[in-house]
């Protein structure tokens, strides 16, 4: 599975998981602090992904006054 991580940009390639909740704690990432895309689509963390999908993971920024 591809995996295009922000901040700091790079690519990763890992071996499949069954979700996006399992995807972030195999990065050692907050899911409350990373909105992730499947092939162009925000999806929740109990979305299913396959073995030949391309996920983005952002760090969510909040703000402004």
């Amino acid at each position: 599975m591809k995996v295009l991580l922000r901040n700091p940009r790079r690519e990763l390639d890992v071996s499949p998981v069954p979700s996006v909740d399992r995807l972030l704690e195999s990065l050692d990432l907050d899911r409350d602090a990373h909105l992730v895309i499947r092939n162009g689509t925000l999806v929740p963390g109990d979305a299913r992904l396959a073995p030949d999908d391309v996920v983005e993971v952002r760090p969510v920024i909040s703000g402004g006054s």
